[in-house]
């Protein structure tokens, strides 16, 4: 049992100032503040000394931690997320590698998590098979270009089984509408996104009754607008925007290169606040940072050897400081953009807020998101 008191709490839509939290059988038991504590002998006591105490971050979109892929070092790159305040990450794993790779790599991935004394394993984000093969890093390298074939993908779908929380999707290729399908039976409870595509929003809309309800990296590599005489197109970043049930993936680095201020400020007014997820899109790119000023100061974006952005090196908590910084989102905000949306889209309903009864998960930061201290399962993890 643990008892964090001293606490600045970060709930949903307000503060709860000068604060407690208590936590038992690894979940939130009660909370208030603090002159309404009562008596907490027995506990272990967390002095949070005015830090803010928000729910552990909710990363669903990940391919790696610092220079660790989740394929190769599942443990080193899941630990360096829960020091930066993942406390659920979905490792990605990519279209750049064939069936039997893939499915090597959920062994490794699973392996590892089970062996962390903290795990925050929150199921596989695939950002495989089926992409539109014009869009996305290493692209060269797709060995999934062919046509939608059954007994490609009845393997890899049934090997993922109920850690497929995402399955992302061009909408366009021929028999993406077969494989939905399928991966459905294997997994009720699937969620699929729209990425690396150039679909129509008619086609991405056909899609949605399966439970097409994200935006993968929105407004990167998605689609291209067909330009009419005196009239601007539609694309994938249109359907995103108008569909009330999608949420929009955001990368946000430090100088908006990923997705430009202004548009980061556009997306939140037009989607909402309940409808923006935050992610890291973490990678271990290492190609050379293109000639020009245009990225000067760009600390957190990554290049393959072609020279094309691919993903970042952030950390969720760094995406969350970057967004309040580029749109004035406060505090509650980002908590809500990092955690609460994030896992209510994958249909993580146990976490992402501050309420009894959920999953004790907990981060003690700064205003700017520094992490102080990170709880897994009601326990000091970090």
């Amino acid at each position: 049992m643990l008892a964090i008191i001293n606490a600045e709490l970060v709930m949903k839509d307000h503060y709860i100032p000068e604060a407690y939290i208590l936590l038992k059988d690894g979940k939130i038991e009660k909370y208030g503040q603090m002159k309404k504590i009562g008596d907490i002998s027995g506990y272990e006591v967390l002095d949070a000394e005015g830090a803010y105490v928000g729910p552990g971050l909710v990363d669903i979109h990940t391919h790696a931690g610092s220079t660790h892929w989740f394929y190769n070092e599942p443990v080193p790159a899941a630990k360096f997320m829960l020091e930066h305040g993942s406390t659920t990450v979905c490792p990605t794993l990519y279209f750049d590698m064939p069936k039997d790779k893939l499915m090597e790599q959920m062994d490794v991935v699973r392996e590892g998590f089970a062996s962390l004394e903290h795990s925050n394993f929150g199921g596989f984000y695939m950002e495989a098979p089926y992409m539109n093969p014009k869009f996305g890093a290493n692209r060269e390298n797709n060995p999934w270009k062919g046509p939608i074939n059954k007994d490609d993908y009845m393997p890899l779908v049934d090997k993922a089984g109920c850690d497929a929380r995402v399955w992302v999707t061009a909408p366009e290729r021929d028999g993406i509408e077969d494989f939905v399908k399928y991966a459905k039976s294997v997994n009720p409870n699937v969620r699929f996104s729209v990425g690396h595509s150039e679909a129509t929003p008619m086609q991405i809309e056909k899609l949605m009754p399966y439970g097409l309800c994200i935006g993968t990296h929105h407004t990167n590599a998605t689609g291209t607008l067909e330009i009419y005489p005196e009239c601007r197109g539609i694309c994938v970043d249109e359907a995103v925007n108008y569909n009330r049930e999608i949420y929009a993936e955001i990368i946000s680095d430090t100088i908006g290169i990923h997705v430009n201020p202004y548009n980061q400020r556009l997306i939140r007014k037009i989607k909402g606040d309940d409808r923006i997820i935050l992610i890291s899109d973490a990678c271990v790119f290492d190609g050379p940072v293109p000639e020009g000023d245009l990225y000067d100061g760009a600390i957190d974006i990554l290049f393959d050897f072609a020279g094309e952005i691919a993903g970042s090196k952030l950390t969720l908590n760094q995406a969350a400081r970057n967004f309040m910084k580029h749109t004035g989102a406060s505090l509650v905000d980002a908590f809500k953009f990092a955690s609460y949306n994030p896992s209510r889209a994958i249909g993580l309903n146990d976490r992402g807020e501050i309420r009894e009864g959920l999953k004790g998960d907990l981060i003690l930061v700064d205003h700017k998101m520094n992490i102080k201290r990170v709880i897994v399962d009601g326990r000091i993890a970090v």
